[in-house]
């Protein structure tokens, strides 16, 4: 029952070169940041991310990105680094973009094992109708796009239906843990952390506080233990800032 892993690197050994990997983490808030730089040190590469964004140029998985350890993301926001933009544009990264809604949705139906839902976002779009471009040729052309979905009526509205998602591993950050993997999360940096451990076939949590079971009370758990198969201590927290934006004081 003690999920406690000492190191970051120990936690993510076993991670091999073209793994699929959930990662939580809205922006920078809430990013599994020390699991990620122990990903880059243990040299692994072809890694087939799913996560909300792709971090900034020297940040999360901008780190990752930038040593083209990556082959693949699934995403729903990525204008915040422009690596990201130029490995898309010149082929050599397959990007999918979905819907922030879907991908969460997608990303919690896989952890309740869930194959597919309808849902309203995209019909009419190439979401549902395909051709959206997921890689593209070093002639500037597009070399692979997004086929079309299924669509259907009912009460006479039109829905597409996503298939869910399940990954290998996923990483996650946690405010609080017990010895027994349940967490906490602190406000906004719950965003996607709770929908991509759901869905890793192995979850490794980083986490600011570990307690001993019992510790946090029944209504302060906001992800249980059974989705949490290794728990981080950190031993130093760093929280970056995405864009600060600041003004004189008024006087």
């Amino acid at each position: 029952m003690d999920k406690v892993i000492e190191s970051a690197g120990e936690a993510v050994a076993d991670v091999p070169s073209g793994a699929t990997i959930a990662v939580g983490g809205f922006g920078l808030s809430g990013i599994p940041d020390a699991l990620i730089d122990a990903l880059l040190d243990s040299g692994v590469s072809d890694l087939r991310v799913v996560s909300n964004n792709c971090g900034v140029d020297d940040w999360g998985l901008g780190k990752l990105l930038g040593a083209r350890r990556l082959s693949r993301i699934t995403s729903s926001y990525v204008g915040e680094n422009k690596e990201f933009a130029r490995q898309y544009l010149a082929g050599e990264l397959e990007v999918e973009l979905i819907p922030q809604g879907t991908l969460a949705e997608r990303l919690r139906a896989g952890g309740y094992g869930i194959p597919a839902f309808y849902t309203p976002a995209g019909v009419g779009t190439q979401i549902a109708d395909g051709g959206l471009p997921w890689r593209y040729g070093q002639d500037g052309g597009v070399a692979l796009a997004s086929p079309a979905k299924e669509v259907r009526e009912f009460r006479g509205n039109s829905y597409v239906l996503e298939e869910s998602i399940t990954t290998d591993f996923a990483l996650i950050h946690a405010a609080a843990a017990d010895r027994h993997g349940n967490l906490m999360f602190h406000a906004a940096a719950r965003n996607f952390n709770p929908q991509c451990a759901m869905a890793g076939a192995v979850t490794v949590a980083q986490v600011e506080r570990l307690v001993e079971p019992g510790e946090l009370r029944p209504d302060e758990i906001h992800l249980p233990g059974i989705f949490v198969h290794r728990v981080v201590p950190l031993t130093e927290v760093i929280k970056r800032v995405e864009k600060r934006t600041v003004r004189e004081r008024d006087r």
